[in-house]
């Protein structure tokens, strides 16, 4: 008898010890993945709105790409008179950025199929790929501001327009690294990735017919209209702005009458000879 009530006590502090170390546990303060938040069939449903929306976003943006660039460089073959850059350099740095709006289609895809693994893994590509397209950004600018008629489209000063670019070469590599760093948090990686995207779709929506006759102010616009549309699901969906949408839109906004304003002093101006200097004298 004292040997059967013995096992029962060594049971039942077994039982309490387990029951002990699940009360006492502490919550994970990581983010919990998507796929481990989403159970109920109402945030099932929300996951799959989610999921549309920046699919969306990105076929948008693919979209504007396509006509923006369509005459110069897409369907340059159809329109052998519109005006396009001349140097085979822009021939490459079409592809690459291109390739940056196909690969933001793509990963919103592959998220919304569930495969995080290979959205995980292609990711590392588009790291690199950013890296090139600052590089190359940075080039294109400096070359078109140096040729005699400037940026091909845009009748405003060489020197002057540079500042819109450049600044775009500023922020967008700044956005992916906060998007890469917060790679963990779904809801603010996306964001971040979005708007850089973002950041560097002005010339696209310049180059769109009858917004192209406009000025920089329409530029804007074009692109403000897409950060509207990304605060608008924050509130549909999350009633506040994520902290992403919040002061990653307010820089992409705020830079844009900053430009104009710095594009004519002196200093930027000083500074753009400079810069355009490093590739050689001025083409004749």
């Amino acid at each position: 008898m004292p040997h059967c009530l013995g096992l029962v006590k060594c049971l039942f502090a077994r039982v309490q010890g387990l029951y002990g170390s699940e009360r006492n546990r502490r919550p994970d303060p990581r983010p919990a993945p998507e796929s481990a938040t989403m159970t109920t069939p109402t945030a099932n449903a929300e996951r799959l709105s989610e999921r549309r929306f920046f699919t969306g976003m990105a076929l948008a943006i693919l979209a504007v790409v396509f006509v923006g660039f369509s005459r110069g460089f897409y369907l340059r073959m159809l329109f052998p008179d519109h005006p396009a850059p001349a140097e085979p350099f822009f021939a490459v740095h079409g592809i690459v950025y291109s390739a940056w709006i196909v690969l933001l289609l793509a990963q919103a895809r592959l998220v919304a199929h569930g495969r995080l693994d290979l959205h995980r893994r292609i990711g590392t590509f588009g790291a690199a790929l950013a890296v090139v397209m600052v590089v190359l950004g940075t080039i294109g600018a400096l070359i078109a501001a140096r040729r005699p008629g400037g940026f091909v489209g845009v009748p405003l000063p060489p020197l002057q327009f540079l500042a819109i670019p450049m600044f775009e070469m500023v922020l967008f590599p700044a956005f992916v690294a906060i998007g890469l760093a917060k790679r963990r948090d779904p809801q603010a990686h996306k964001r971040w990735m979005m708007l850089a995207t973002l950041g560097i779709l002005t010339a696209a929506v310049a180059r769109i017919p009858i917004i192209d006759r406009l000025g920089p102010p329409a530029f804007f616009a074009g692109v403000d209209l897409f950060i509207v549309a990304l605060a608008v699901w924050d509130f549909r969906t999350r009633g506040r702005l994520h902290p992403a949408t919040l002061w990653g839109g307010l820089v992409l906004i705020a830079s844009q009458p900053l430009r104009l304003v710095v594009s004519g002093t002196d200093g930027w101006l000083a500074f753009a000879k400079w810069a355009t200097g490093l590739l050689g004298p001025p083409v004749p």
